[in-house]
């Protein structure tokens, strides 16, 4: 059974790992959609309409893409984690159906309007379907931060009369102080990717020469919402998100950290390897006393560290979560560089004709990505050894009838069938990249095969 569970963990890992390289560009590039349609709006220039048609492309790929990934994991909650859906399905699926329904409806449809809809909607209902778009995506980010969030933070339920979960309280499940906070903390991550991406599109044209009006653009409107993406990533919404670990799940961020003993004055650990087994930090690089400031102000406060808690407690992957945690704090450190770089260029006007900074946007583009990967990879393993945190263990959440064969077979469908389509994502995305915002006008032996016919 344990070697079950291993595999129920991986496979589950891997199906939302890749679906989300999906949903968070579309949630980033959903706002930077109503960004450039309301320059559109304001200014009657038809050129922010056909950059804004030309990244509405991309979005519907990342769209469908979402979607076909999307679906396994659903079932999933049934094929691989049947205990669990027993247990608290009358919790999850309220925000999991009104996800479905609601905001993937509103999403989807609104985006089909936006595509095709333009002529019949006019300039401000262009603008209105636009920004249902971008209403739409987010407000299905929510549930599904949502969801997860009641899995860190467990409230409004009581305990059934054969041990199940009952919810008592639908606004005490949805407005869940953890929830507000990391649907912030998630949603400025996706800006982040959605502002790089379209700042490394941008740089390329700029860089190679062609739709250059469309690179100034695609390169500005990146780097100005993303420089404050950047800043709010850190504060408050990291910030707030590191406190709330602090309070309510001490073990996770001493795990997170490396701290293996309770300091007053604890230091800040930038670089080291956890080793469990010997319960210290090989090769320390830290800052004295940082970690005590950061969550709790003072600078000589006592932080618990993981010898405080009984090991059946501790996270049982502290060295992926240590890594993982660091690695998202990392390159949001880079992000906030480079983007403030780029905007002190962009202010100064220098950015377009700086080669190497438009070198740095576009080498940048799949940072975000592996970022906000590590940042659920921390929440995810920082949860750990519970599902639900202080009601269900992850142990006790996996289908007892489901063999670790049978999720090995499946496991490795999934890779094969994700690998083809993620060929095919690249191959979409980069010949809409290449057909580029307007037509490319004909060569002379194309225009004189025309003229011939």
């Amino acid at each position: 059974m344990e070697q079950a569970l291993g595999v129920h963990r991986l496979q589950f890992a891997f199906t939302v790992t890749f679906h989300y390289i999906f949903p968070q560009l579309t949630m980033g590039l959903a706002l930077l959609l109503v960004y450039l349609k309301t320059k559109a709006l304001r200014t009657g220039d038809e050129h922010y309409n056909r950059a804004a048609r030309f990244w509405a492309r991309i979005f519907g790929i990342n769209f469908a893409l979402g979607v076909v990934t999307g679906i396994p994991m659903e079932f999933q909650f049934g094929t691989n984690w049947a205990e669990f859906s027993k247990t608290a399905g009358g919790v999850i699926g309220q925000t999991l159906a009104m996800e479905g329904i609601f905001s993937f409806f509103l999403e989807s449809s609104f985006l089909g309007l936006f595509l095709f809809g333009e002529k019949r909607l006019g300039r401000i209902g262009h603008w209105w379907a636009a920004f249902l778009v971008w209403l739409g995506s987010w407000l299905s980010g929510y549930l599904i931060v949502a969801t997860d969030a009641w899995m860190q933070h467990p409230t409004a339920y009581v305990i059934g009369p054969h041990g199940e979960i009952l919810l008592s309280s639908f606004w005490g499940l949805v407005v869940n102080k953890w929830a507000f906070w990391q649907y912030a903390h998630t949603m400025v991550g996706a800006t982040q990717t959605g502002c790089f991406v379209m700042a490394a599109v941008g740089a390329f044209y700029l860089l190679t020469g062609r739709d250059e009006a469309y690179g100034r653009t695609f390169v500005k409107t990146g780097v100005i919402v993303g420089v404050i993406a950047a800043f709010l990533q850190l504060f408050p919404t990291g910030d707030v998100q590191g406190k709330m670990v602090t309070e309510l799940q001490p073990v996770t961020l001493a795990a997170m950290e490396g701290l293996f003993e309770t300091q007053h004055g604890a230091p800040l650990a930038i670089l080291g390897q956890p080793d469990v087994p010997n319960r210290r930090l090989d090769n320390p690089l830290v800052v004295p006393q940082a970690l005590s400031f950061l969550t709790y102000r003072k600078w000589d406060a006592n932080v618990r560290g993981l010898q405080s808690f009984s090991q059946d407690l501790w996270p049982d992957r502290i060295p992926l979560l240590y890594f993982s945690y660091h690695v998202m704090v990392g390159l949001g450190t880079i992000f906030i560089a480079v983007m403030l770089v780029a905007a002190f260029l962009l202010w100064r006007k220098k950015i377009y004709g700086a080669r190497w900074i438009l070198w740095l946007l576009m080498l940048s583009a799949p940072l975000p990505f592996i970022a906000n990967t590590a940042g659920w990879m921390t929440a995810e393993l920082g949860r750990q050894p519970w599902l639900i945190y202080g009601l269900m263990r992850t142990a006790n959440g996996a289908s007892p009838r489901v063999g670790a064969g049978n999720v090995w077979f499946t496991l490795i469908g999934f890779m094969g069938m994700y690998g083809m389509l993620a060929i095919l994502w690249l191959f979409l995305v980069w010949r809409e990249i290449e057909i580029g915002p307007e037509s490319r006008p004909l060569d002379a032996a194309g225009a004189a095969l025309i003229a011939d016919h």
